[in-house]
């Protein structure tokens, strides 16, 4: 079995997790209505995904 050759020090275990950073999704313009929606996701507008109609839009939201 493995053992670690001795302790890690707090700032070095740290240091790992300091580069860690939350970014905006990307956005890309839906192909049927000229939305800005996230690449690879139904249209949140439309729902329309790879020129189908995946979620129907038939009851309009009030």
């Amino acid at each position: 079995m493995a053992v670690p050759k001795g302790k890690q020090s707090k700032s070095r275990t740290n240091s790992r997790f300091a580069n860690y950073k939350a970014k905006a999704p990307t956005l890309v313009e839906c192909p049927h209505c000229h939305q800005m929606m996230q690449a690879h996701r139904v249209c949140g507008n439309c729902g329309y995904y790879d020129k189908t109609e995946v979620v129907p839009q038939d009851a309009k939201k009030d």
